[in-house]
């Protein structure tokens, strides 16, 4: 489980309302990171695109981070309209193994709405623990996504 996880640099984390419950969840059973908590913080309904907006915005190099909202997509398609973004919709650990070693993925999305605490702890897990495959045709691909052509 994630409280074993070694990730030594500031995590940040945004939901929107349908994802404010599963990112309270996982903070609090993940107390050994640094969360960096950008909200939301109530059940007031919200849009998820601001919420992506504001953690992208604040996203550097080689840092992760987790975005929540009821299906994880609208989050992962206003994440992905960022350069240095490359947002990963995972509702198993298996996709998000992929989406670290073949994607090299920094941002992982979640569909709070279909999944569990026990599901999400999981995915987090292999999410931060995956380092990125740097085989040759991994690497080309990677490079793609930052160069349309």
């Amino acid at each position: 489980m994630s409280e074993n996880i070694s990730y030594n640099l500031p995590l940040l984390i945004a939901s929107d309302h349908a994802g404010m419950e599963l990112k309270q969840e996982l903070i609090k059973h993940s107390q050994n990171l640094l969360w960096n908590d950008l909200g939301c913080f109530n059940k007031e309904k919200t849009d998820y695109p601001d919420w992506a907006e504001k953690l992208c915005k604040k996203l550097k190099n080689n840092m992760k981070a987790i975005l929540i909202c009821g299906t994880g997509q609208g989050m992962a398609i206003k994440a992905n309209r960022y350069s240095h973004v490359r947002a990963a919709l995972c509702w198993d650990s298996k996709i998000a193994h992929l989406a670290r070693s073949h994607n090299n993925a920094n941002v992982l999305c979640l569909p709070g709405r279909f999944i569990n605490v026990k599901q999400a702890i999981s995915i987090l897990t292999v999410f931060l623990t995956t380092p990125f495959d740097n085989k040759p045709s991994y690497e080309r691909r990677v490079e793609k996504l930052n160069h349309p052509q």
